[in-house]
């Protein structure tokens, strides 16, 4: 038996209209611009939206992929560029989200403060496949960092994408694939 698999193709940054196309478990490929941004950065750009101060960077309608690349090879724009878990953004995320932020990439489930988030504010988190570092980096066109170039690979770095292939876990509806994935094969003793 052949199963088609849909892919749905966005471009980033994102509108509230396409992430309201969204839902979870569809196969979705990225095209556009996304940043990167893991713990260190996200309590950095937290800290400044509570002083009041302006972003290094623009958050509405924008994707955050939560990763720290390894270097780059020679005439490559990135290393490998594997998702980092996604938890340790829980404390910040709501902030961003609430600012604009309409796409988070990582792995694992993110926390029912950021569900709560994305529903209110109609954002969506997709998984990135753990793992596949080598190959998500082959979607990945172009690559600068744009703030906190001290904290190394967990700089804020601008990425240029094509392709870029994920899936959505967690929908501005509250649909979550960590949930509904156990329920479906839950059998009960």
């Amino acid at each position: 038996m052949v199963m088609h698999m849909h892919e749905k193709k966005i471009i980033a940054p994102l509108t509230d209209d396409v992430v309201k196309t969204l839902r979870v478990g569809d196969n979705v490929l990225i095209t556009g611009t996304i940043y990167t941004a893991r713990d260190a950065a996200h309590k950095r750009l937290v800290d400044l939206l509570n002083a009041g101060k302006a972003l290094p960077i623009p958050l509405k309608g924008q994707v955050i992929y939560y990763v720290g690349p390894a270097p780059a090879h020679p005439g490559k724009p990135i290393g490998p560029a594997g998702p980092t878990t996604s938890y340790r953004m829980n404390p910040y995320a709501p902030y961003l989200i609430e600012q604009g932020l309409k796409g988070m990439i990582g792995k694992g489930e993110m926390g029912e403060n950021v569900a709560e988030a994305m529903k209110k504010h109609g954002a969506v988190y997709f998984a990135a496949t753990g793992g596949a570092a080598a190959l998500i980096a082959r979607s990945i066109k172009h690559a600068e960092i744009v703030a906190y170039e001290d904290l190394g690979a967990e700089a804020i770095r601008k990425l240029e994408v094509e392709n870029f292939p994920v899936v959505v876990a967690q929908d501005c509806y509250g649909g979550n694939i960590y949930k509904e994935g156990v329920a479906k094969y839950h059998i009960a003793s």
